[in-house]
C-alpha cells in the first residue's frame, strides 16, 4: 500500500526532519538531538520517512545514517507546480506596489 506523502509531511517532526537533513547525511543520534523527545521516538518519525520513501538509511557500525531522497518530494512538487503562477502574479503585484510608494 503506497504511503500518503502529505499525511507523512503533515507531523512538525518530519518536515523538521527532513530540513535537518538537506545539510547532508546525519546519523540517528544527532537528529535526535535536535529535539526534545527521545531517540526512540525520532526513530519511530525516520522509520516512517523511511517508509515514504523520502529519506534512505545507511548503517555504518553500531550507527544509523540518514540521507535526505528529494525524489520522495516529487508528488508534493507536482501538486504545488499549478499553485506558482498564482504566486507569480500576487508577488509581482506588491513589487509593483513597492515600487509606487518609493518613487511616487
Amino acid at each position: 500500500m503506497p504511503t500518503d506523502v502529505f499525511g507523512v509531511l503533515a507531523s512538525p517532526v518530519r518536515r523538521r526532519l527532513l530540513e535537518a537533513l538537506r545539510t547532508g547525511p546525519r546519523s540517528t543520534g544527532e537528529l535526535a538531538g535536535l529535539f526534545e523527545l527521545g531517540r526512540p521516538a525520532v526513530s519511530e518519525h525516520l522509520a516512517v520517512l523511511k517508509a515514504a520513501g523520502l529519506v534512505r538509511e545507511e548503517p555504518r557500525g553500531r550507527h544509523r545514517y540518514y540521507h535526505l531522497r528529494a525524489a520522495g518530494l516529487e508528488e508534493v512538487s507536482d501538486w504545488l507546480h499549478p499553485f506558482e503562477h498564482y504566486w507569480k502574479q500576487r508577488l509581482d503585484a506588491l513589487a509593483d506596489l513597492l515600487d509606487e510608494e518609493n518613487h511616487p
